[in-house]
C-alpha cells in the first residue's frame, strides 16, 4: 500500500510542475502504480486535505470528495510567470 504521504508528495509535485494548468488525478495515481484505478478514491481523499492544491469541475472549485465524475486538480495560487 502506497502511504498517504507519498501520494501526497506526487500530487504537490505533479501540479507544480504543470502550473498554472491542471492536472487529471489519475496522472498521480498511474505515476504511483501499474494496477491504479483501485487509488483512485484515496488520491482524491489526499488531495482534499492539502490546502495547495484544490479540485475543480469545469474550472470551478469543487469538493473532490463529494463531487460526482472526472475531476481536475491544481495549484491554489499558481507562481507567477513573467
Amino acid at each position: 500500500m502506497i502511504p498517504d504521504a507519498v501520494l501526497a508528495a506526487k500530487i504537490v509535485a505533479l501540479t507544480s510542475a504543470r502550473a498554472p494548468r491542471t492536472i487529471c488525478p489519475s496522472e498521480i495515481a498511474r505515476a504511483l502504480a501499474e494496477d491504479w484505478r483501485p487509488l483512485m478514491p484515496r488520491v482524491r481523499a489526499v488531495a482534499a486535505g492539502l490546502a495547495e492544491v484544490e479540485a475543480t469541475q469545469r474550472g470551478v472549485p469543487v469538493d473532490p470528495l463529494s463531487a460526482r465524475g472526472p475531476i481536475r486538480l491544481r495549484l491554489r495560487h499558481p507562481p507567477e510567470t513573467d
